[in-house]
Order: structure tokens, then sequence, then C-alpha cells
């Protein structure tokens, strides 16, 4: 049992330790998720490229944009969540022993706190899924171009 001292107070952490541990674990599996989703994407786009490109098929190059488009969205999904969770893991952080409820709620109705944060478009075409999705397109594009 660990013992948390602010000023006067001693707290026992132990349930809000669990708390966050709960919010952690959720953390990482939408993370690998996310990981997953950009391996998957690669994988397929490659797969699909190459057997077209096998089998003269060059023009249905525009069929990838679906699969990859479909990817791209439910990335966006997961970096969304993941960060609702993290901002949920901050408000946590910083009740008091006796506000832990082990609520996993991440929207304001539920849980009693606003996020702020720009939803699911914002999530997708955040710097870092933008730049990966736009250049597995443009390469999508440059075998067509080649072929």
């Amino acid at each position: 049992m660990k013992l948390i001292r602010e000023g006067t107070h001693v707290y026992n952490s132990q349930n809000k330790i669990k708390h966050l541990e709960f919010i952690e674990g959720v953390v990482n599996r939408l993370a690998s998720a996310s990981f997953q989703m950009k391996g998957w994407a690669v994988v397929l786009a490659s797969a699909v490229l190459v057997y077209l490109s096998a089998e003269g098929l060059a023009e249905c190059w525009v069929l990838l944009i679906v699969p990859v488009g479909a990817f791209w969205i439910l990335d966006g999904y997961y970096l969304w969540q993941e960060r609702l969770f993290r901002k949920l893991y901050d408000t946590v952080r910083c009740l008091p022993d006796s506000g832990v409820d082990f609520s996993m709620a991440t929207d304001a109705s539920e849980s009693g706190y606003h996020i702020k944060l720009r939803g699911w478009a914002g999530a997708m075409f955040s710097l870092t899924l933008f730049v990966f999705y736009a250049a597995l397109l443009g390469l999508i594009l440059i075998a067509k171009w080649i072929s």
C-alpha cells in the first residue's frame, strides 16, 4: 500500500493507482491497434499493387483507395480514443483519492468533465496520420504512373 503525502494530508493511493493502471492498459491497446492499422495498410497496398501489376490490371489501382481510406479512418478513430483516454488519465491523476470511482467514461455526459479535443476528424488529419496515409496514397499513385 502506497501512501501519498500532500501538505498535512496523507492519502491511500491504492485505488487511484489501480484506476490509472486500467486507463493505461486501454491506452496501450489503442496505440498497439493503431500501429497494426499502419502495418496492415502497407501490407495490403503492397500485395494488391504487386498482384495488379502481375495480372496486367494496372488500371484497377483506384480500388486501393477504398481499403487504404478505411484503414486511415479506423486509425484516426483509434488515435482519437487514445487521446480521450489520455485526457481521462490526466483527470484521474489530479483527483483526490475520495473522487476515484473507477469510471472509464470519456464523454462529458457520463464523466462530468468536458474534453476539448478536435474529435475524430481532427485525429484523422493529425500530422502523423496525414503524412503516413498521404505518403502511402502517393506511393500508390507513383506505382500506377510507373506501370
